[in-house]
Parts: structure tokens; sequence; C-alpha cells
């Protein structure tokens, strides 16, 4: 299959904790694809397992899951691994606890002359806001620590891979909002769409084991030290 194939790799780094939670990921995903009308082999989904061999979650899309050795915490150096594999013209940032709107897709696809598009998120199962970029803000305004997440994202992978390095482990939790600084500074177009195209947390709960610390003290529990 060519590269001009792959219209969208949608990247997942996965602590292998969650099969339950990665499961609804997928679902959404391929749920997604459905609503936008593309064929499957237009989507590609790289999942990468942090120092497991991960439970590989069946998934009508063209996926393509990697064990990599202990990389570290958040993701980071797996996002980047993944992003070197990718096909496709746009990069998507799906975290395995988090969940695509069915529109998510949809609502991207006539805007992917833009290097870089910002959907709205659903965070309200994580923190005491509901949406993120908040309503109603001047676009500029919406890339700032708190106020956006890399499930908010539609790259050109062009700009993320090419000019800006790729996925840069900056300050471990802290690179999230490093690396969206930096495609924002750097893209020569960019989109805020007033839509919600993701589900911050969505998963959360259904793996126990896998709660994340913030989860774990939202839920009244104390975080595991081992």
């Amino acid at each position: 299959m060519e590269l001009r194939d792959i219209l969208f790799s949608v990247i997942t780094p996965s602590c292998g904790r969650r099969p339950r939670s990665l499961r609804l990921a997928a679902a959404s995903l391929e749920e997604a694809v459905r609503h936008a009308g593309l064929p499957p082999d237009r989507v590609e989904w790289l999942v990468g397992f942090d120092g497991v061999r991960g439970e590989r979650p069946e998934t009508s899309l063209p996926a393509r899951f990697v064990d990599f050795p202990k990389a570290g915490e958040f993701g980071n150096v797996i996002r980047n691994r993944l992003l070197r594999l990718a096909r496709g013209h746009h990069i998507l940032l799906l975290d395995d606890d988090n969940a695509y709107v069915p529109e998510a897709l949809a609502l991207f696809l006539p805007h992917l002359e833009h290097e870089m598009l910002i959907g709205r998120v659903d965070v309200s199962r994580a923190f005491d806001i509901n949406i993120i970029p908040v309503p109603g803000e001047l676009p500029e305004k919406a890339v700032r620590q708190g106020n956006i997440d890399p499930l908010c994202l539609c790259l050109s992978r062009e700009l993320m891979d090419t000019r800006c390095g790729g996925w840069i482990d900056e300050g471990g939790y802290e690179s999230d909002y490093h690396n969206i600084r930096r495609y924002n500074r750097r893209a020569r177009s960019v989109l805020l769409l007033d839509a919600v195209v993701g589900i911050y947390d969505a998963g959360a709960g259904l793996d126990p084991e896998g709660l994340n610390f913030r989860q774990k003290h939202r839920r009244g529990q104390q975080p595991c030290t081992s």
C-alpha cells in the first residue's frame, strides 16, 4: 500500500494495563471511520505497548501493534516511535483511555488543507470543567496549559514529523503542552473547530488496575506506589 492511500494514522501509546479501555478506544475509532464514510483502509491504527506484550483488540481497521522496550511514563517516547512508522498524511493522537465521538473524522475531513486542526474535547469525566478548549474564548487563546490535549488534534504529518521533529519527550507530563505549542507556532495554518471530537477519560474505570494517579485521586483512591 502506497503512502497516498493512507489518509489518517492514529497513534495510541498504551501501558498494557487497560485492555477494556483499549477496546473502547478501538470501537470509537471504527465508528468514526464508518460515520465519515471512509473506506477502512484509508485509516491505520498504530498501537505501541510500553515494555509489555499488551492485549491486541480485534479491529476492522488496518492495525499494527508493537511491543516496545520500557520507555518511561506518559507515552512520549512511544508516540514518537509510532510516528516514525506512520504512513498517513494526517496524524491523530488517541490514548488508550480516551475515545472519539462518532462525528470526529467527519468534522476533520472538510478542513484538511489546514496543517493543524483543533477540535474540542469533553473532559467532564476528569476535571471540573466540561470542554477544552474552553468555548467562547478567542481562538488564539486555545493553546495554553490545561486548555488543550493531544486528543483535540489533527496534524499534517509534514508539520509534526518533518518540520517539528516529531513528538519530543520534554518534561514528562508537560510534554503534551510543549509539543502542541511548538506545532501551533510552526503551523502555516491553524483552525479551531467549535465541535467536540473526543471524550477524555472515556475508558477510566473499565480497568481498575490501569488507573493513573489522577484517576485514582479523583475516585478517592490512594495512588499505587509499586
